[in-house]
Order: C-alpha cells, then sequence, then structure tokens
C-alpha cells in the first residue's frame, strides 16, 4: 500500500518536501501521518507498509525525511537506513521503535540516523523531531546548492551576491570593461572596491596584461611618486641605476589607486597627464615614457566632501567619473549575506582542514539583523572566527561575538523602507519581502519579523501569499 497525505497547510504543489512514513502497522502508520499533517511547516506525508515499498519510493522520489519503524517483515529500519544513505546522503532518516537496545540505537545514530524514538511516543515530541530533521536536511541542501553556486563564483571570478544593488554594480563593471575607459569607484571600507576593479580588468581587454593594486594611503608622499613612476640613475641620492615604475609594469593593463584622495594634488596632476595622453616623466627623466594604461581610482569618502576640500582635483574626477561606480554597504543587500557567509564558510572551512554541514538559522538570523559597519570584511572575519571556535560540524551561537549575539534579542527589524500605505499592505510586503529574502526558510523569516511560526502562518494564509 502506498499512501499520500496532503499536509495539513496546502500550499504550492510540488514545491514541497516530502516526508515518507514507513510502518507495517495500519494504525500506527495513519498515526503518525496525521501528526505530521498538523505541523506549522510545509510538507507533504507519503505512507507505505514495508522496507521495500520505502526503497521503492525513494529510488524514484525526492525525499526529505523517512520515518520508519525499526522492526518490519522483509526488510529492517537499519536495512532501509542503509539504503537511504546510499541513495541520497542528505535524506535525514528517523527510526521508531517499541523494541529498543542501547546496541540498536548506537548502531543506528553510527549509521547515519538523525534521531531515534521510543514507542509509544509524545505526538508532539514526535512532530518536533521530525521538523528538526526537515529542518536539518533543507539546511544541508541549501550548503550543498551553495557549495556549487561558491564553486561557480571562484571559477568564474564572479562577484559574489544576487541583490539587485550588486546586479546595478555588474551591469556598470561590463560597461567599463566593454569600452576600456576610465572609472572612479565609491564604497565604504571593506565593501569589495578592490574586487570591482579587478572585475573591470578581468571583463576587458586588457584581462591577459597585469593589474596593479597601489593603496595611495599606504606609501608615504616621498616615496609613491617613484613607485609610481619609475626614476633614472642619479635622480637622487641612492638612486645607483634606472628603475621602472609600476605604471611601466602595468603597460597594456589595468592601475587600480586606492585612496586616491590620499595622493598629493601634484601627484594627481601628474596622473592626468597619464589619462590625457598616456605619458609621464620618470624622475631625473628627461624624455617622456607613454604606456597603455586603464586608470581605476577608489575611495571611502563621499566625493563631493573631497571636491569641496579640495582632496581630490575636479579635473581628474571628472576625467574618472565618465563610469562612476558605488559599491553598496553590505546592510544594503541583506540578501546577500546568507550567500556571503556559505562562501566564506566553504573557502575558510576547506583551508582549515574542519568540515562543515552549514550555518544554525539563529546564527544567519543575527547576521541578517547586524549592520556590518566593516562590510564583506568584517563578515569574512567573523565566519572564520566562528570556524575556529566551533567543535561540531555547524556553526551555532555560542561561537558568534557580542556584536552579532546581541542582534538575537533584536525584534522586527525592518528590512528596507516602505513609502506609507495600510497597515495589512505593510505586514503583507515585509512578509514577502523577508520570505524571500531568506529564501522561503519560515523559521528564519519568524524570528526576523518578530513572531512566532504559527503566526508567520496565518498571516501567510490571511494575505495569499505564495
Amino acid at each position: 500500500m502506498n499512501q499520500r497525505i496532503p499536509g495539513a497547510k496546502q500550499e504550492q504543489a510540488g514545491s514541497r518536501p516530502t516526508i515518507l512514513v514507513v510502518e507495517d502497522d495500519q494504525n500506527m502508520r495513519t498515526l503518525i501521518a496525521t501528526v505530521l499533517g498538523e505541523s506549522e511547516m510545509a510538507f507533504d506525508v507519503a505512507a507505505v507498509e514495508n522496507g521495500h515499498e520505502a526503497m521503492d519510493y525513494v529510488e524514484h522520489n525526492d525525499v526529505a525525511v523517512v520515518v520508519t519503524d525499526l522492526r518490519m517483515p522483509w526488510a529492517n529500519g537499519l536495512d532501509l537506513l542503509s539504503f537511504v544513505k546510499a541513495n541520497s546522503v542528505l535524506t535525514q532518516v528517523v527510526l521508531v521503535t517499541g523494541h529498543a537496545t542501547v546496541e540498536s540505537a548506537v548502531k543506528a545514530i553510527k549509521s547515519g540516523a538523525y534521531d531515534y524514538l521510543l514507542k509509544p511516543f509524545d505526538t508532539e515530541e514526535l512532530r518536533c523531531i521530525v521538523e528538526r530533521a526537515l529542518e536539518h536536511h533543507l539546511l544541508a541542501t541549501e550548503n550543498q546548492r551553495l557549495r556549487h553556486q561558491q564553486r561557480f563564483y571562484t571559477e568564474s571570478g564572479e562577484l559574489i551576491g544576487q541583490s539587485q544593488n550588486m546586479e546595478r554594480v555588474r551591469r556598470l563593471i561590463d560597461a567599463a570593461a566593454a569600452h576600456d575607459c576610465g572609472a572612479f569607484i565609491y564604497g565604504e571600507s571593506g565593501s569589495g572596491k578592490e574586487l570591482v576593479a579587478r572585475q573591470i580588468h578581468l571583463r576587458s581587454k586588457r584581462s591577459g596584461y597585469r593589474f596593479i593594486a597601489v593603496n595611495c594611503a599606504a606609501i608615504p608622499d616621498n616615496l609613491i611618486e617613484s613607485e609610481l613612476f619609475g626614476y633614472r640613475k642619479g635622480a637622487f641620492t641612492g638612486a645607483d641605476r634606472d628603475k621602472a615604475g609600476l605604471f611601466e609594469a602595468a603597460n597594456g593593463g589595468t592601475m587600480f589607486l586606492d585612496e586616491i584622495n590620499s595622493a598629493s594634488l601634484a601627484l594627481q596632476a601628474k596622473l592626468m597627464r597619464v589619462l590625457q595622453d598616456g605619458g609621464f616623466y620618470p624622475m631625473g627623466a628627461t624624455t617622456p615614457v607613454t604606456v597603455d594604461v586603464q586608470i581605476l581610482a577608489a575611495t571611502n569618502r563621499p566625493i563631493r566632501e573631497l571636491l569641496e576640500k579640495q582632496e581630490l582635483r575636479e579635473d581628474l574626477y571628472f576625467r574618472l567619473m565618465l563610469m562612476e561606480i558605488n559599491v553598496p554597504p553590505l546592510r544594503e543587500r541583506p540578501e546577500d549575506i546568507a550567500l556571503l557567509a556559505y562562501y566564506f564558510l566553504n573557502k575558510h572551512a576547506t583551508r582549515l582542514n574542519k568540515p562543515f554541514t552549514g550555518i544554525g538559522t539563529d546564527v544567519l538570523g543575527a547576521m541578517m539583523r547586524y549592520e556590518w559597519p566593516g562590510n564583506v570584511r568584517e563578515l569574512e572575519n567573523i565566519v572564520q572566527r566562528m570556524i575556529i571556535l566551533t567543535e561540531g560540524d555547524r556553526i551555532e551561537v555560542d561561537t558568534l561575538p557580542d556584536s552579532l549575539a546581541k542582534q538575537r534579542e533584536t525584534k522586527g527589524r525592518a528590512l528596507d523602507y516602505l513609502l506609507p500605505r495600510s497597515l495589512d499592505e505593510v505586514e503583507a510586503y515585509f512578509i514577502r519581502k523577508t520570505l524571500r529574502e531568506t529564501q522561503g526558510d519560515r523559521a528564519l523569516a519568524a524570528e526576523i519579523l518578530g513572531i512566532d511560526k504559527s503566526t508567520l502562518w496565518r498571516k501567510i494564509k490571511r494575505y495569499a501569499i505564495e
């Protein structure tokens, strides 16, 4: 017998995970299916009466969680557990039995069972265990998807992010690369300005030549000119030979000047000459050197402020502003936080040889509510810290730094600004947005919105949110 029992909370067909109940006793099978059908989570319940039918079902269907009796004719629960794990390592298995021994429990857990429940069981306990197993499956599935996506980002050199803000940045990067023009990149510290510059270089016809990044604020004024333009023998005490500068080294490629406002106005004037005709005089030279270099400049301070304080030459700015790219701070693209967190988890867990199954839902909730003053760089550092401190295979709240741990107590933070309208419209808007940004994770969405899961479910039904 193979019966499919829809969950009590109907939603879109075909898009919900499946819980498979395997029990040879018809009354117990119906009880388990009914209890699970009353869950507030969105899933369907399928029920079969023996291990052979279960194996056939698992082989031809995607199953999130298998809830199986331990003792059954033909194929017992441990046989089914081995079969399930061989076919789909992400499918979770919960064993239910009235004949428990310490040996059978240990064997089940060592073989990969998610949990072990004794008959007679409390129906609420059963439902909670299966819901946790389903959440574990969904998180593991999402982590696997993000691992594949992370490989795409790594291999393609793509900027990480799916938000509209990052799509806008990508369009500007493509334009700057296609037209081989200079660009002025603005963004807060740690937001990824150099990554944007590298993307312009990689997508341009100059990708086969060098990309050289220079932090103008890190080089003393008396050295930066010789570093950029080089010098000739005898130009100053100690110049016992000719030395080519970074512009010559970058010939044919791209020069990225970070914190351009830290360069003196005199040096900025020389940069204008390079932009205009590609020529400059090395220190001590009497003949110019000509190069073909794309110049990209960046700052973390408001451009208008720099112009008003005359820390940035207007002619240099207007020359570069043909393509002005504003890199959004992380707080303005919260939908990218989970993807970035998983990217850094996979990147540094591999480097540190520490395998992880994922990040706890409440950890992601705290991350999404945090303002991230240090932007992507701060997120990467915090993920590394949590990897080092975590002893298990999943990032949990006990490794959160104090700055993020406080966010767990913050309820209902608005994720963006919405023009005044009816309260129902506002509520429906934020529920849709939060579900979209959490990729349908209702537990996380409820935590962010500051309501419990049952309340969120009722509001989803009320506003017909898909």
